[in-house]
């Protein structure tokens, strides 16, 4: 047994399209040195480099949720800047536990792939877990953690109850336990979508919606950012399920939720009411946005 985390730069290829890659390199390569020592004091062992990450194991599991927050708390504390007029280093994490297997000093196993996929998820300044890793924690660690619901992560056929570690204590009152809800199958809920003047109402086992730039979806969305079919919303088991199929991304603001749910090629539930933004984040200019209601 072993935990695992990912720890991913946020938006590498833009920096090396600005920096060039020599310098953004060199820069890149230092920041990751620097976060591998955090790891390694954690009793974390780095198993490799990938390029703008890390990969490392643990043989607790308090231990890598610690060493991830030590790391976001020091980026944020003290900003890291790649280059002049840069935003400052932001970084996405994935912790899972369970087997894993060592051949010629790499891991691999279900642990491993589930941590990348959580990685991959995670919006700047997150670090996302699993149930498994909850009921590993003592009571300190295990009160940080927020639920964002059970979602389908690529190359899983069972949903994953996703947790987001709240280690920003003033952000606390944007967190919400959307989890409670998504477990109740609500047999009579219906789901309100509404976008560039247009609202669409999609009932339990209607025929599923698309969102896309194509002027056959759904709901179109004319946005260089919109893929054609961006996404599809259906309802199944008891809850309206949105896909992401696009090329840059959907992220996803429920309730009074600061941070988003970023789905890359992933799923998650939609629950209350909130936001969808397609291909950016909502703070981008004339974000691509689609307002969703999920009532009964």
């Amino acid at each position: 047994m072993a935990t695992v985390v990912f720890a991913d730069l946020v938006g590498s290829t833009g920096m090396f399209e600005r920096l060039g890659d020599e310098t953004a390199g060199r820069f890149v390569t230092q920041l990751t040195t620097a976060m591998s020592h955090t790891f390694e004091q954690h009793r974390g062992r780095v198993v490799k480099l990938l390029g703008d990450g890390l990969f490392v194991t643990f043989p607790v599991e308090a231990d890598a949720i610690s060493a991830c927050i030590a790391i976001q708390k020091r980026l944020k504390d003290a900003p890291v800047y790649p280059g002049p007029g840069a935003g400052a280093v932001q970084m996405q994490m994935g912790v899972e536990s369970g087997e894993v297997v060592e051949i010629q000093g790499d891991c691999y196993g279900d642990a491993v792939n589930t941590a990348a996929r959580l990685a991959d998820l995670a919006g700047p300044e997150q670090i996302l877990t699993t149930q498994r890793v909850r009921d590993a924690l003592g009571a300190e660690p295990l009160a940080q953690l927020r639920s964002i619901g059970p979602m389908y992560l690529r190359g899983k056929s069972e949903a994953t109850e996703v947790f987001r570690v709240q280690w920003q204590p003033e952000r606390d009152a944007d967190a919400t336990m959307m989890g409670a809800s998504m477990f109740k199958p609500a047999a009579e809920a219906h789901l309100q979508l509404a976008a560039a003047g247009r609202m669409l109402r999609l009932a339990p086992r209607g025929e599923p919606l698309t969102l896309g730039r194509s002027a056959t979806a759904s709901l179109s969305l004319n946005d260089a950012r919109v893929s054609r079919v961006h996404a599809t919303i259906e309802w199944r088991g008891g809850h309206f399920i949105l896909n992401d199929q696009s090329s840059f991304g959907t992220w996803v603001y429920v309730g009074g939720q600061g941070a988003p749910i970023v789905l890359r090629r992933t799923e998650c539930y939609l629950v209350g009411q909130g936001l969808i933004t397609l291909g950016c984040d909502r703070d981008s200019d004339s974000a691509p946005r689609v307002e969703f209601t999920v009532s009964g």
